[in-house]
């Protein structure tokens, strides 16, 4: 079923949140679900619907649903020591294909701490990995033109969670920014959205826009990954 158009997330939104991870109770979550669907989830859904509309409209060839593209409120504690049932924010991924599974995604988190959109190619499988790391050794230039035309955009790439030592293979490479760039774990640039703004329909055009500006990193990673799949 096709939602409407976003609108904003409700009113009470945040203030929702705060409410959940204070009580973190399955029983106080039933009692109030129809709260989390009116100010969060359905919003959410209408706005993937609406992302998923604006981006095909402007060529970015991302994509999502409004139930498969939403991680769930709950969280994962089989194998976690904090064992508080609900997440603290709502999440949605949009990617070439719709499903969570792909590389080269749009994400947006709407969270307590706070509320974020990203653009990344995060955490890509060893073989995609590598072949990002060859094509920033072998054409340092071309990665060096995406890193400055991200920075012309107002963007910079994350240079969190980058390994210690340089991986087996990229020995040779000096320069200290390559370096850096071949140490990552993840290619990704984040966008922070104004929490006072997330109640209004003008943050679909403020997610386009970041998208857009976020372009030459998914120009980058598709040219890298279309060429390791014909390999």
């Amino acid at each position: 079923m096709t939602g409407e158009a976003f609108k904003g997330f409700g009113s009470k939104a945040i203030p929702f949140l705060k409410a959940l991870d204070f009580h973190q109770s399955r029983e106080w979550f039933l009692e109030n679900r129809d709260l989390f669907e009116k100010e969060l989830r359905d919003p959410l859904g209408d706005l993937v619907d609406t992302l998923t509309q604006r981006f095909a409209e402007v060529g970015l060839g991302l994509r999502g649903d409004r139930k498969k593209s939403l991680f769930r409120i709950n969280r994962d504690v089989r194998f976690a020591k904090d064992k508080r049932p609900y997440n603290r924010h709502l999440s949605a991924i949009l990617s070439p294909d719709g499903t969570k599974m792909e590389q080269g995604v749009f994400f947006v988190h709407i969270g307590l701490e706070r509320c974020f959109a990203g653009v990344a190619w995060w955490q890509p499988a060893p073989e995609l990995l590598t072949a990002m790391r060859k094509a920033i050794a072998s054409h340092p230039d071309t990665f060096r033109a995406v890193v400055a035309a991200l920075r012309k955009n107002g963007l910079e790439l994350d240079a969190e969670g980058g390994m210690k030592r340089t991986p087996r293979g990229f020995e040779e490479v000096a320069d200290k920014d390559l370096v850096a760039a071949i140490r990552n774990r993840h290619f990704a640039v984040r966008h922070a959205i104004d929490p006072a703004g997330i109640h209004g329909p003008e943050l679909v055009e403020e997610l386009v826009d970041f998208t857009l500006r976020a372009k030459p990193l998914l120009d980058w990673g598709r040219a890298i990954e279309g060429k390791t799949a014909k390999d």
